[in-house]
């Protein structure tokens, strides 16, 4: 079969099964690189479609595919949606009683489906590597392939020991998908997985779609709620370092009013699979989470998603607010956080248990995120450039909207920085700002800082300030912490030059007053505009829902919000139309079809 035949064949699925008349921006050339038997690594950003440039050529070629996925809630939802679609496809995890892992394993082993999804861990036994050494296995997908590099921001030792499979299995082609990984992780994922023998495909880190704001954390419920209000009626993600911090927040909002649970790994596999099952079908329901909960969730109507404390690092901050707008409508990301934030994830990275190459790779890290916390630039620039992507100033950021003013902070700098030194470089920020704010507390009268020089130079300044003001000392490295000693606030070589008076310094303005940004007539504010019809478009959502709680389905594997969209406005009454809708394949329509078509004539 020729290039051509095989590009017919290949559209010709991609319609009657999938529901596509077309591929979106860059999935053609992955897909064509697989077909044609070629390792491939694909990077490509959360609502572009990875998943389809895997399915569709195993659908195609008929081989045994091999689809390993890190969570038993992706593998799920991307069975069940092949499913939908008409397609056979059978999955092994733990949540499988004997007799259904039995029956899965008996399907793929006779050929009534040649794609099964499976876990690294199951894969990767003795057992279950002697069993498909029997077959000739066409494909391997590993899915959220940054799980393999040590330098990702989700290794799992589990997925490390993928490398094998070049070795076991020769003959099969082995293809790889992630949609964050910075150029480190990507030449250990090549280098481990591939032999530094793949094509690698970089789809772009950009999400115009997603604006993106940043706050300080003065008061987290007065902050959140201001944010939440013009919100009610929409889904999102509101992430929290701990898990009683998610149990905290959940509960204030449920007291406020809102749908919120909490999600975290201390919670039993019923509650977590319960709170998962209410967010992906519910029309508006907030989930406070750790980080456990996420991956693998293919929601596309989340509008926010916030995150209360610091995340990890620059690609867990990437990976977690690519989670909002999969559908490519607007959505909103916001950061609340604080120096504590800061020195908890420090001590986190100094405690572990990692080599010391891993520690000064994580807090480099780290150091990007605090930098892009505190930029005056555009937000999006910073943000893409650490990926290696360069895009134009955005006009959806909160630097975009509203430029922070800069303003020379040298003096202010260097009484700072004085009481750093005066206090011996061995203390935190707490202390060091109660001393400069010309505090009572008794740690001060006990060591006797109340008698030096600098002891309230900066009490015309408000400890809110002061927190700030260091904070972006810390991100332009002036400051350091040094956990050796206790996380004692630090001078760096550069931050001795402003102390000397050999260089300036310039922060950005500092806003203590409460942000109004988030009102309701503000820029943030997304709504679903994409319809004249809202009211078909309800009733449209609603017969969706119905279904899908029938079925104990998620309503999205029925049809997609944009399938809804073009439903209501293109108004197809008959079976011809109805299939021009992207997403409305030959099996879908004959399960669906009518159903919607009548809903659409009734409320005509």
């Amino acid at each position: 079969m020729n290039s051509l035949q095989l590009n017919e064949k290949a559209i010709k699925i991609l319609k009657n099964i999938f529901g596509f008349s077309d591929y979106k921006y860059g999935q053609k050339e992955i897909v064509e690189n697989i077909l044609s038997e070629k390792q491939t690594l694909a990077i490509m950003p959360t609502g572009a479609g990875k998943s389809l440039c895997y399915q569709l050529p195993a659908v195609m070629s008929k081989k045994k595919t091999i689809v390993i996925a890190p969570l038993i809630a992706l593998i799920e939802d991307q069975v069940s949606s092949l499913k939908e679609c008409g397609v056979n496809v059978e999955q092994l995890h733990s949540n499988q009683s004997r007799e259904e892992l039995a029956s899965s394993w008996e399907n793929f082993k006779n050929g009534k489906t040649n794609i099964l999804y499976i876990s690294p861990e199951r894969l990767m036994t003795d057992n279950m590597i002697n069993n498909l050494k029997s077959f000739e296995i066409g494909l391997f997908v590993i899915d959220e392939i940054h799980c393999v590099s040590k330098w990702g921001q989700s290794f799992r030792p589990d997925y490390e020991k993928l490398s094998k499979l070049k070795i076991i299995f020769p003959k099969s082609n082995i293809v790889g998908f992630t949609a964050t990984a910075d150029k480190t992780t990507r030449l250990d994922i090549i280098n481990k997985i591939f032999d530094n023998d793949a094509k690698l495909f970089v789809k772009g880190f950009d999400r115009p779609n997603l604006s993106l704001s940043i706050n300080q954390k003065t008061n987290w419920k007065i902050q959140i709620i201001d944010f939440l209000n013009p919100r009610k009626e929409q889904s999102g993600i509101i992430y929290c370092l701990s898990r009683k911090k998610t149990e905290e927040v959940s509960s204030f909002l449920i007291k406020k009013g809102f749908n919120a649970s909490c999600y975290h790994a201390g919670l039993h596999a019923s509650v977590r699979k319960k709170v998962q099952n209410i967010f992906m079908t519910a029309q508006s329901h907030i989930v406070v989470a750790t980080i456990a909960f996420g991956m693998g969730i293919d929601k596309p109507d989340i509008r926010f998603v916030v995150h209360l404390n610091l995340p990890g690092s620059m690609e867990s901050y990437y990976q977690e607010i690519g989670r909002a707008g999969r559908d490519g409508k607007p959505a909103d990301t916001l950061m609340i956080y604080g120096l504590d934030d800061l020195v908890i994830r420090r001590r986190m990275i100094e405690d572990s248990i990692s080599e010391n190459e891993y520690k000064l790779r994580e807090n480099k890290r780290l150091d990007f995120l605090l930098s892009y916390s505190e930029t005056p630039e555009c937000r999006r620039k910073v943000l893409l450039a650490y990926f290696d992507d360069v895009p134009k100033s955005c006009n959806n950021c909160d630097n975009c909207l509203n430029p922070p003013k800069l303003i020379d902070g040298t003096v202010l700098a260097q009484k700072l920085l004085s009481t750093i030194y005066k206090t011996g470089q061995y203390f935190g920020q707490a202390h060091v700002i109660n001393v400069i704010r010309g505090s009572e507390d008794k740690k001060i009268v006990e060591r006797g800082h109340q008698r030096l020089s600098v002891y309230g130079i900066g009490k015309d300044k408000s400890k809110d300030f002061w927190q700030s003001f260091l904070r972006q000392l810390l991100a332009y490295g002036h400051l350091q912490i040094n956990f050796q000693r206790y996380g004692a606030i630090q001078i760096s070589e550069i931050g001795v030059k402003i102390l000397k008076n050999e260089k300036n310094f310039f922060y950005k303005d500092i806003l203590l007053k409460r942000d109004k940004k988030f009102t309701k007539n503000n820029r943030y504010q997304n709504k679903d505009r994409s319809t004249e019809n809202l009211d078909l478009l309800n009733a449209l959502k609603a017969l969706r829902l119905n279904i899908a709680k029938k079925r104990n389905l998620p309503a999205y594997t029925i049809f997609h919000d944009s399938s809804l969209i073009q439903m209501s406005q293109i108004k197809p009454n008959n079976q011809t139309d109805m299939l021009k809708i992207d997403g409305v394949g030959e099996t879908k329509f004959q399960k669906y079809g009518e159903l919607f078509i009548n809903k659409i004539v009734e409320h005509l």
